[in-house]
């Protein structure tokens, strides 16, 4: 066998280069031509959302690929004729809060569903199973009802405010996030627990100082997960935002292209690429806390 190896590598020297080429087709060539065509369908969107924002004409009909005459007189458009920084600031407001508080909840309730043995444990699992079946427009009628007496007695939580439209994203907190954050609880050996708290720590102490370091791969996906959902909600913020300066970003756009949307096209994508941001900023930052968590978890297996 080792003898046939000198030979073996001289006679692939001695292939044409159409030869080496086609072998090199057959066994990887293929998977680059698949690489540039994904590549290439998942470009194809944002690079029309950027040309329409540099169209200095800034209609639907005159997009193209390639923009002619590019500027950034839509990006001063939309920063003098509407409230964008408000709306931008509203967006992140919720989207950052709603993770983190979700993050938290969720993190709290499936320590509790995973650690602990109580009266009702099993029905509160299937019921969050369960209410998850269920769209989320079919609560808008109730909710909307129910914040409108609300809004009267305490105004600061009803509509056209933060604190309101928030208690309703933090109503949905506990859903599946709670059965993905107990499925990395339960990998966790409960001998730390039980070691902790025989050294005298309480329940407070193992949560935040042991398990939280060693789930911190599904905190960062929960987080991720619900930022994202939470920037590009529509349905509830529609109903419970109706002045013009609550608005978020998503509601603001969708008001500048709901009556003329060809006239101002270019504004919309300049938001829409505005609106990106801050996602792509997130999943990047939570992108190296799930690789080394994976990563660390793959080595101590």
């Amino acid at each position: 066998m080792a003898a046939d190896a000198p030979g073996a590598t001289r006679g692939s020297y001695r292939r044409s280069p159409a030869a080496r080429f086609a072998l090199w087709a057959r066994r990887l060539g293929w998977r680059h031509v698949v690489m540039i065509v994904v590549a290439a369908f998942a470009i194809f969107p944002v690079l029309f959302v950027v040309s329409a924002a540099l169209n200095p004409l800034g209609t639907l009909s005159s997009a193209q690929l390639w923009p002619t005459g590019a500027s950034l007189a839509n990006a001063q458009d939309l920063f003098r004729n509407t409230p964008f920084t408000t709306w931008y600031a509203n967006s992140l407001f919720f989207a950052v809060s709603n993770a983190a508080v979700t993050v938290l909840l969720s993190a709290l309730a499936a320590y509790a569903f995973s650690r602990m043995r109580f009266r009702g444990r099993r029905v509160g699992l299937v019921g969050l199973l369960v209410i998850q079946m269920f769209p989320q427009f079919l609560a808008i009628v109730a909710i909307y009802l129910m914040f409108s007496n609300i809004g009267e007695i305490w105004p600061v939580v009803g509509f056209d405010t933060r604190w309101g439209l928030l208690l309703v994203y933090l109503g949905g907190a506990l859903s599946i996030n709670t059965w993905l954050m107990k499925g990395f609880f339960d990998t966790v050996p409960k001998e730390l627990d039980e070691s902790a708290q025989m050294d005298g720590a309480t329940h407070a102490q193992v949560f935040f100082r042991i398990m939280l370091p060693l789930v911190t791969p599904v905190l960062a996906i929960v987080g991720l997960l619900v930022f994202i959902s939470t920037i590009n909600e529509f349905l509830m913020a529609s109903v419970f935002l109706r002045d013009t300066d609550a608005k978020t970003l998503g509601l603001g756009l969708y008001q500048l292209v709901e009556s003329q949307r060809n006239a101002n096209f270019g504004m919309f994508s300049v938001g829409a690429i505005m609106l990106s941001l801050p996602t792509l900023a997130v999943f990047w930052f939570l992108q190296r806390y799930i690789t080394e968590g994976l990563t660390s978890g793959a080595v101590k297996g």
